[in-house]
């Protein structure tokens, strides 16, 4: 189960940056999960309590969000929702997919921070590749 290595990866990202702020607790995290990343939110669910225990991550909520998967077609630039299971061939012109534009991330969209961020009102801070 590949969820519950994410959800290691994600618990330890969001602990790098919580002791860089001197965060104490962490409310909730927001991530965005495409489509066709090949993640179950449920499973990924179930990993993430169990990667938080004895974290200052444990006890925040998990909120994942869907990101639709799109393609791009080179021939026409049409732009398709391709879905589950994903349909490749451009509805206009009916080329192959040029590029999948969106659907395969798994981002951390938002960390809401507890402790002494929380209050300053700093409880709103995207984590990026720089934290």
């Amino acid at each position: 189960m590949h969820e519950m290595s994410l959800a290691v990866a994600v618990v330890d990202q969001v602990e790098t940056a919580a002791k860089s702020r001197g965060a104490v607790g962490v409310s909730s995290i927001e991530l965005d999960v495409g489509e066709l990343a090949g993640v179950v939110a449920d499973a990924l669910a179930f990993c993430f309590e169990l990667a938080c225990a004895g974290t200052v991550v444990e006890g925040a909520e998990l909120i994942t969000r869907t990101v639709p998967g799109t393609a791009r077609c080179e021939p026409c630039a049409d732009v398709w929702a391709v879905g589950m299971p994903p349909r490749l061939l451009c509805p206009g012109c009916g080329a192959a997919a040029g590029e999948l534009v969106s659907g395969r991330e798994l981002r951390i969209r938002e960390v809401r921070w507890a402790g002494p961020e929380a209050a300053r009102g700093e409880r709103r801070h995207p984590i990026t590749e720089e934290s």
